[in-house]
């Protein structure tokens, strides 16, 4: 009851007061909301199981991420084989059930069968039959794969995600038991997923699951079923009862390197004597495959310390403006005192105003954190579609209800303090005549800290603002202007490998023909598009690199003649691919100069042959070109060896898996179009191209050249504005608590500035003599900040980029910058003590 009747007391006290009250709520209300909507992703990408039955009972088999196909050995494994997979699941004890899924995604061209629409790309992945059971999951509506349905000659069947349910097919019930054309394959949906079920990590939830079985289906010769020794699997298993994993993980060991050693894997000679070398182990699979974890970890750690600073910097003023407030009921509390109110009873009434009132910021942060963090969402992930949702969950809102609660205890001890204090002979002064010299500078210590953290997060903002200027503006190699880039896939549309060479010369045709269109070109894919393709160089001349090592592997990809043109990269040497480089001339390759250097040192690269994949073909391609090194990965990792080769030309293999790889590598899946200048409509008008050179060619997207790369600093982006939009914030509630101090000083010097000026004291030493009281909490604060600014440096190195920790000329800006405001904050204070009459100042009491 006493809880309450204390609970009424500072709702009635705070009505009273409104301007005392909006302030000190929408100031914790920025502080409380910033932090609460850093760690709403902190909870969605750090600490979120997936939404599945009994996480903490999901085992998954790899400690590391690993994305999307290899070859040859890992060393520590994450990724497997289906043949590895079935061993495991076969012979492994302790799991009640073992499930594989595609480490990628796949794109397929889809229809609904009996419906007059094109085909449509969308997200799909292939999973094992017992996928869904190991997870606990059930059908909405239909059912789930069984392990009749993931087997050779089964029925061909999918299960629809219910997101693509709901916005594709407006949840018709008739979905359910229809038939979808696949890359010109019909399949039968059996069943729609769960609503809240995403997949197995933190991504959108693939539009189709397809059991594993069907993947020959889809991709014909090419399909990676039928190599053994191809690893393109992530495997999450459910623990059994009273199972040890580490006896597992020991069995699996065990049973890694036994396959390894058996004759099904196919390892040269010198890869089996590093067999015992290879390792894999257990980690726990409750929050799936943490990729999106792994990528914006540090990021997130930095922007919960920088919102945990702007929470303190607004505790501090709330601080502040609760200490005005009890210094000014200090003869109040004096008279209470007096009368035998015991100090326990008063600190608890002044703590429950604390804490009511920072529920109060609480409330309103929760809806300032939905805003902010669909900000933090746009600005990290854009128009991508994520499994994140702005809505506070009921962890996110314990968090607020639990950070409002320390926030109220943190800003209430202060005045707590104070009333603990309180004198009772108090009440027999004057409200002026009292001392109160432990509350000014108790204030000034707040602002002296306010300041401090001020200017840690202006330097974090300039730092990290800085780095990301200094990736953007590097010389990537290749040209953005003017160029467009178009993904498409040349199986959905059903074409065969004899009909590829065509089928390409067709579709340039068609798309060189647009008005304002100057060239096109065909490759793999494209610089910064996240996509990469690696193997092992062999050189002519030079002994083949260990068994167990990667000193050789190099990045790679097929293009046509112009592609190097269109993106606007240089032939430095030798000459770019042409029309003699047909399918009967001698086969050919173009290096760039970090492949050159490191092969051939000093020597020309041009007329020396290399192979892949192994040494025997360590002669087939001869190099024609060098380019200058182009970044084809994020901006800060380092230019790797690269070649390129026609796709005119084609190796020989006597290998099955060989020829379905050299097979595969032909259906180019990137077009670049560079224009003169701007096209109108060039969207509309390629998709048309598209359409003439095959109906069931589907778009899987379009977008700028610039607008790709520009989506590799997302995340270096978000973290640069958030912590310049903290760092604005801050200033912004320093400035207001170094006011709000300065003028309580004045008003509580009032007396003494009259006898002052009464005495000869001109205005101009009257606005010194406030100004510099300001600028010595100010002073106190740089002197403290400067140092934690650099130690700041240091903990955030991993996200600079170009810049040093300590830069000077970013800390003189933001001390300056600091120095401005608090100079803007005590003017006017300032000038109204200076503007004082003597005789109505020496009568204020």
């Amino acid at each position: 009851m006493q809880l309450l009747d204390d609970i009424r007391y500072a709702a009635r006290q705070f009505v009273h007061a409104p301007g005392f009250t909006a302030t000190a709520v929408l100031t914790l209300a920025l502080g409380i909301g910033a932090t609460t909507a850093i760690f709403t992703l902190v909870h969605a990408v750090l600490l979120r199981s997936l939404p599945v039955a009994k996480p903490g009972e999901l085992i998954r088999v790899g400690d590391n991420e690993n994305c999307c196909v290899n070859g040859g050995l890992q060393d520590n494994w994450s990724l497997f084989s289906y043949d590895k997979y079935i061993t495991f699941r076969d012979n492994t004890q302790g799991f009640t059930e073992l499930a594989a899924y595609q480490a990628g995604r796949n794109m397929l061209g889809v229809r609904r069968a009996g419906f007059n629409q094109p085909a449509e790309s969308l997200m799909t992945q292939f999973v094992s039959g017992n996928y869904f059971t190991m997870f606990g999951l059930e059908a909405l509506a239909g059912r789930t794969f069984t392990q009749a349905d993931d087997h050779k000659g089964a029925e061909p069947v999918v299960v629809m995600s219910y997101k693509t349910w709901q916005e594709k097919y407006g949840l018709d019930p008739k979905v359910v038991g229809s038939s979808f054309i696949f890359n010109g394959f019909p399949f039968t949906v059996i069943g729609i997923a769960p609503p809240r079920f995403y997949g197995d990590r933190m991504e959108s939830a693939p539009a189709f699951w397809i059991p594993l079985n069907d993947e020959p289906i889809i991709h014909g010769a090419t399909n990676l079923l039928q190599f053994p020794d191809t690893d393109w699997l992530d495997i999450t298993g459910r623990l059994a009862p009273g199972a040890d994993t580490r006896k597992i993980e020991a069995q699996l060991q065990v049973e890694l390197k036994q396959w390894l050693l058996s004759p099904v894997s196919k390892l040269q000679p010198g890869e089996r004597d590093v067999v015992p070398k290879q390792t894999l182990h257990l980690s726990p699979g409750g929050a799936g495959v943490q990729m999106m974890r792994d990528q914006y970890q540090s990021g997130l750690h930095l922007l919960m310390w920088v919102s945990g600073f702007v929470l303190l910097i607004a505790c501090a003023n709330v601080a502040n403006l609760m200490l005005v407030r009890a210094a000014s009921r200090r003869q109040q509390t004096s008279v209470r005192t007096a009368l035998g109110a015991p100090r326990s009873r008063q600190i608890t009434q002044v703590l429950t105003e604390s804490a009511v009132l920072a529920m109060f910021g609480g409330a309103i942060g929760v809806l300032f954190a939905f805003w902010c963090t669909r900000l933090i969402l746009h600005l990290a992930f854009g128009s991508n579609p994520i499994a994140i949702s702005a809505t506070p969950s009921l962890p996110v809102l314990a968090f607020t209800f639990a950070a409002s609660l320390v926030t109220g205890i943190v800003f209430g001890v202060a005045p707590a303090w104070l009333t603990a204090h309180t004198d009772p002979a108090d009440a027999l002064r004057g409200a002026h005549r009292a001392t109160q010299g432990g509350t000014g500078w108790t204030q000034k210590s707040l602002v002296i800290v306010q300041a401090s953290l001020s200017l840690v997060l202006l330097c974090a903002a300039g730092l990290l603002t800085q780095s990301l200027r200094n990736m953007q503006r590097q010389n990537f190699g290749f040209d953005v202007t003017n160029r467009y880039i178009v993904h498409i896939s040349p199986a959905m549309a059903g074409i065969k490998d004899e009909a590829i060479q065509p089928f390409f010369r067709q579709l340039h045709e068609n798309l060189a023909a647009i008005p304002g269109v100057t060239r096109v070109g065909f490759g793999l894919y494209t610089p910064m598009e996240g996509d990469n393709w690696g193997e092992t160089a062999f050189i002519e001349g030079q002994a083949p690199p260990p068994p167990d090592s990667d000193q050789n592997n190099c990045s790679w990809l097929r293009i046509s003649e112009d592609f190097l043109d269109s993106v606007g990269i240089r032939i430095t040497r030798g000459r770019n691919f042409s029309q003699q480089d047909a399918p009967t001339t001698r086969l050919v390759a173009i290096v760039n100069e970090t492949f050159a250097k490191k092969f051939f040192k000093d020597e020309s690269p041009i007329g020396k042959h290399f192979g892949i994949i192994e040494q025997k073909y360590a002669g087939t391609y001869e190099i024609v070109g060098v380019t200058e090194d182009t970044q084809y990965n994020d901006p800060t990792s380092p230019i790797r060896p690269r070649f390129y080769l026609p796709e005119t030309q084609y190796m020989v293999y006597d290998n099955p898996r060989f020829k379905a790889f050299e097979s595969g590598n032909h259906a180019l899946n990137a077009i670049v179009i560079q224009t003169h200048g701007s096209v109108l409509g060039l969207e509309p008008q390629v998709r048309h191209a598209l359409a003439q050179a095959s109906p069931d060619l589907a778009m899987i997207d379009f977008t700028s050249f610039a607008k790709q790369v520009d989506g590799n600093f997302t995340q270096n982006l978000m973290l640069a504005r958030l912590t310049s939009l903290f760092g604005v914030l801050a200033l912004i509630l320093a400035s207001v608590g170094l006011y709000g101090v300065t003028a309580y000083s004045v008003e509580r010097r009032t007396s003494e500035i009259g006898i002052r000026m009464a005495l000869g004291a001109d205005r101009n030493n009257v606005l010194k003599l406030v100004l510099r009281s300001a600028f010595i909490q100010i002073a106190i604060g740089l002197a403290i900040g400067i140092p934690a600014t650099i130690l700041a440096g240091y903990a955030m190195t991993t996200q600079l980029f170009g810049v040093k920790p300590y830069a000077p000329g970013i800390l003189l800006v933001t001390t300056a910058v600091l120095s401005l405001a608090a100079l803007v904050a005590t003017v006017v204070p300032a000038r109204k003590a200076a503007a004082l009459e003597p005789i109505k100042a020496l009568r204020t009491e």
